[in-house]
């Protein structure tokens, strides 16, 4: 029963004390009966139901009935029993009071995103990676192992998460489309909860940034989400002359373009903070200090792990060179010969991992780097993490964190994303909060990051906007094994002449380019979960691939 009590979101004080000044109040109210001939029932029951209406507690108070009576001759004494009625009533506001300020105190929102971060977590399974604050964030909520993107492109993604929209409901499907221009009237995620009256800020990238070139600057940032933003830069964008990159044959650094996409490293003995991602974290925490007697709701844009891989030196210690390997190329490759070609029609061009002569040692170095990225990224979630303790709010903040796709490092030959592969569509959400009451569980049912939206916004107790495409994750964070049949849409845009959908079942990824008719993909994840066999033109799959093409159909309309 008093598991029960303190399930009920208030004060643990008073939760702890109730069921005991319910016996008082009863014990009491046997006084009262002996000397006003009135039944404790009556006397005890206006007492309970003014504090809680729960059908937990009026069957603690149905208990009551049966608790038997002592110590009746002192009760009955007039100063005495005045006396300890004074207290009781005296606690029992208390406690109401305290308890109904405490329901009606807003839901602080921790949003905290990473860059390029596919699920190379140890919490996600991969036992070589060191990141014990995701695998702490993740004992404290629900981890969600099949959560996917929309579109594997930063500016498409995040736009998605924002709005809680399609890339094909909004139009945003290229790298730099303008949200705005394109829906102008559409309420992001920012601006709903500014008209719930919380303070809304951002530090770092949530909406899509050129990564180095933009950091410092707003980028592709919606103004109209923030009420306020904070735009650091490090020695990753003001020393980018330092950075290595591999562009075979050879090596080069000095101040250069492009390192958006490349595969670049650098390891500067540093301290966290002399870069843009220890700036982030502390930026963050000033904010959860000024604003932790109101609330928030504050984004931390980590731009790590994204190329060019920089974190100090430190972090790249953790993953000695030696043990980090990769399939051979030529194994790797044959991955991909039932493949279409439009599916990597960007990777074969300067094959292999996307620049032409990259060498096997030159790719596991940039592997190396990306995992000391990820653990960068990792310390940084664990300063925040701290800064709620320290302040106690973690028993108001829902914290959530994501990553706008996922990231290939070598797997088929592959590198980067924008890809309709699970490599590249899939990615880490973690959902902690108070009143989670599965923490440190995992959810295996087929989920999209523009699920979070009306997540946020339900959890929150406000009303979810009819117009999302997405759907609370509530029911799955109440029970992770829930029935959900809603599936995974992603899609690739290459141009308006070559585009792909995809649809993600709990067993099954079906993908579709140009309607079809420039080939198809399926893969079933019970198998074959590192999609190395396509079974599109196996006869024995005709019936799913109807099944899988009819439930994609409403998705797949091709944008210009």
């Amino acid at each position: 029963m008093l598991d029960e009590l303190s399930s009920i979101h208030g004060s643990v004080f008073c939760l702890e004390l109730r069921p005991l000044l319910l016996v008082w109040v009863y014990k009491l109210a046997l006084v009262i009966q002996i000397r006003f001939d009135r039944h404790p029932v009556m006397v005890t029951a206006p007492i309970f139901f003014s504090l809680s209406k729960t059908q937990n507690h009026q069957l603690v108070f149905r208990q009551l009935i049966f608790i038997p009576t002592i110590h009746t001759n002192l009760l009955m004494t007039s100063f005495f029993s005045n006396t300890i009625f004074a207290a009781i009533a005296g606690l029992l506001v208390f406690c109401t009071s305290t308890n109904a300020a405490n329901a009606a105190k807003p839901l602080n929102i921790l949003f905290i995103a990473a860059d390029d971060l596919n699920v190379d977590i140890g919490c996600y399974g991969n036992k070589q990676m060191k990141t014990p604050n995701l695998d702490r964030l993740a004992k404290l909520g629900v981890r969600f192992d099949r959560a996917y993107c929309q579109q594997a492109l930063c500016g498409p993604s995040r736009a998605s998460v924002m709005t809680g929209l399609r890339p094909n409901t909004t139009g945003f499907v290229r790298l730099n489309d303008n949200l705005r221009k394109l829906k102008p009237d559409v309420v992001t995620l920012g601006q709903y909860f500014q008209k719930k009256n919380y303070y809304v800020g951002r530090v770092g990238k949530i909406y899509h940034y050129g990564n180095p070139t933009q950091i410092g600057s707003n980028g592709n940032d919606d103004e109209l989400t923030w009420q306020e933003r904070f735009n650091p830069a490090g020695i990753d964008r003001t020393q980018e002359e330092n950075i290595t990159r591999f562009r075979g044959p050879g090596s080069t650094k000095g101040k250069k373009n492009g390192l958006g996409i490349s595969m670049a490293v650098w390891d500067p003995v540093s301290k966290d903070e002399e870069h843009t991602d220890g700036m982030v974290a502390t930026r963050a925490i000033e904010m959860i200090e000024r604003n932790k007697h109101k609330p928030f709701f504050i984004a931390a844009g980590f731009f790590n792990p994204h190329c060019p891989y920089v974190a100090p030196k430190k972090y790249f210690d953790m993953y000695p060179l030696e043990e980090i390997t990769m399939e051979p190329l030529v194994e790797a490759r044959k991955d991909l010969d039932d493949v279409p070609a439009m599916a990597v029609q960007r990777d074969t061009k300067n094959w292999p991992y996307f620049f032409k002569d990259v060498t096997d040692e030159e790719a596991r170095k940039c592997k190396q780097a990306y995992y000391a990225c990820v653990s960068f990224v990792d310390a940084q979630v664990g300063r925040l993490l701290d800064a709620l303790e320290e302040r106690d709010l973690m028993d108001n903040t829902l914290i959530v964190f994501w990553s706008d796709h996922g990231y290939f490092l070598g797997e088929k030959g592959l590198w980067y994303k924008r890809k309709s592969f699970e490599r590249s569509m899939r990615t880490p959400v973690i959902i902690a909060g108070p009143g989670i009451k599965t923490a440190g569980q995992s959810c295996g049912q087929p989920i999209e990051l523009l699920d979070l939206y009306p997540t946020i916004v339900d959890y929150a107790g406000g009303t979810v906007p009819k117009e999302l495409d997405g759907r609370s994750l509530r029911p799955l964070l109440n029970t992770p094994t829930a029935i959900w049949d809603k599936p995974a849409i992603s899609q690739v845009f290459h141009g308006p002449k070559a585009q792909g959908f995809s649809i993600r079942t709990h067993r099954w990824r079906y993908t579709e380019w140009n309607g079809g008719k420039a080939g198809l993909e399926l893969y079933d994840h019970d198998a074959d979960p590192d999609e190395v066999r396509n079974l599109a033109k196996a006869p024995e799959h005709a019936a799913t691939i109807k099944a899988l093409s009819l439930r994609l159909k409403p998705y797949a309309t091709p944008q210009k």
